[in-house]
């Protein structure tokens, strides 16, 4: 009987061995292909920021608000945050930069003094005309195509990977860019990424 037994264990741990050998490697593998979906994330969002710096000399939050005067119109600074969920403070800061590369300037409201409402120069037009499509506003559309379970899972599966990664309280706005939203330039520098500012309203 103990021989028996003995034989019985061994075999279990011969059949064991490359079952056991087989999950280790599909768990690697996956693992490879979490992270190689988030390089992929983090590049072309790197990517996409430099070339919009190359074509149009703005950064991506430049670009978006310079947008969101444009098809809103006549429009004051807290709906521009309201719009594009950041603090008065972050849009603030963003026009004024673009008010000194002569993109856009604010203008006092003809019915009602206590307004002030910001718009575009016939420059900032023509660079929306030339500029290319923001990474963010791609993305939007292709998500607004998925099925509803499809966002929910999407939505779901992201906030479990920042919670993983320790990022779920870190102050982030809705805005596919990297580092510093009013940051100067269209330089991103290498500690954007770990100052804390509050970008959200």
């Amino acid at each position: 009987m103990k021989t028996s037994d003995s034989l019985s264990t061994r075999n279990s741990s011969l059949y064991n061995a490359p079952t056991e050998s087989i999950y280790r490697e599909a768990h690697l593998n996956s693992i490879e292909e979490v992270l190689v979906a988030l390089r992929r994330v983090i590049r072309a969002t790197d990517l996409h920021s430099k070339h919009l710096a190359k074509t149009t000399g703005l950064t991506t939050p430049q670009i978006l608000l310079l947008q969101t005067i444009r098809n809103k119109g006549e429009v004051t600074i807290g709906e521009i945050a309201n719009e594009m969920s950041l603090s008065q403070a972050t849009v603030t800061s963003i026009l004024d930069r673009l008010e000194k590369r002569g993109l856009a300037y604010r203008e006092r409201s003809k019915e009602d003094k206590r307004k002030v409402h910001a718009h575009l120069t016939d420059q900032a037009t023509e660079t929306l005309k030339q500029a290319p499509i923001p990474l963010q506003e791609h993305f939007t559309r292709q998500f607004g195509d998925l099925q509803e379970w499809e966002q929910t899972m999407i939505i779901s599966s992201l906030q479990r990977v920042a919670q993983m990664m320790d990022a779920q309280h870190i102050d982030a706005s809705p805005v596919l860019d990297i580092g510093i939203l009013d940051r100067q330039d269209t330089t991103i520098d290498k500690l954007d990424a770990f100052q804390e500012t509050s970008e959200k309203k």
